[in-house]
């Protein structure tokens, strides 16, 4: 693990909407020695950026508020020095792209465990690309991701999703039945 080299302050702000992984995250980074401020929302977010400087953040892209993008202004506004991680179970070049233009430092795709984003977030390279032996996600777990934010954006309805993703209701339903693939 990258030793954690800070100049003066060790407080990071961990923006994610998902409680059991936010409290997850924030107990490994504080047995880092991090001082960790939680936000599950792009206000209790704004609110944290308008106290404090950050020189690190980690932000959960999609939360039930809005895009964490938003955030990253602020917290460049507040420190250009800041080093942001943008987190997402929805990982697209495009996101990844749109991040790293607006002054994130890296992008990583979930799930990851504490090692692997402070490993991300504390890396140096300019080249914000995953290194090149990170695992890949399968194409059976990338589906399995999208019909999860599919069926979720449709409230659990699943002749809406199966309609909206061009698949037969049945399809789907015994897709939904097997377990999730693990990458």
């Amino acid at each position: 693990m990258p030793e954690l080299d800070l100049v003066g302050s060790r407080e990071i702000l961990v923006v994610e909407d998902d409680p059991l992984f936010r409290r997850l995250l924030s107990d490994g980074l504080r047995r880092h020695g991090l001082i960790v401020f939680e936000a599950e929302s792009i206000d209790t977010a704004m609110s944290h950026i308008h106290e404090h400087t950050f020189p690190l953040a980690i932000l959960d892209l999609k939360l039930a508020s809005g895009s964490s993008l938003t955030l990253i202004p602020e917290l460049k506004k507040n420190s250009v020095e800041v080093r942001i991680l943008v987190l997402t179970g929805y990982a697209s070049i495009a996101t990844a792209v749109e991040a790293i233009k607006m002054g994130a430092t890296n992008y990583l795709p979930k799930p990851a465990n504490v090692k692997e984003i402070l490993d991300a977030l504390l890396d140096n390279r300019s080249d914000p690309k995953l290194p090149s032996d990170a695992p890949t996600m399968s194409l059976e777990r990338l589906e399995w991701e999208h019909i999860q934010r599919v069926l979720a954006e449709n409230g659990g309805n699943i002749s809406k999703t199966a309609r909206q993703l061009n698949m037969h209701r049945r399809t789907l339903q015994r897709k939904l039945a097997k377990k999730p693939v693990k990458k």
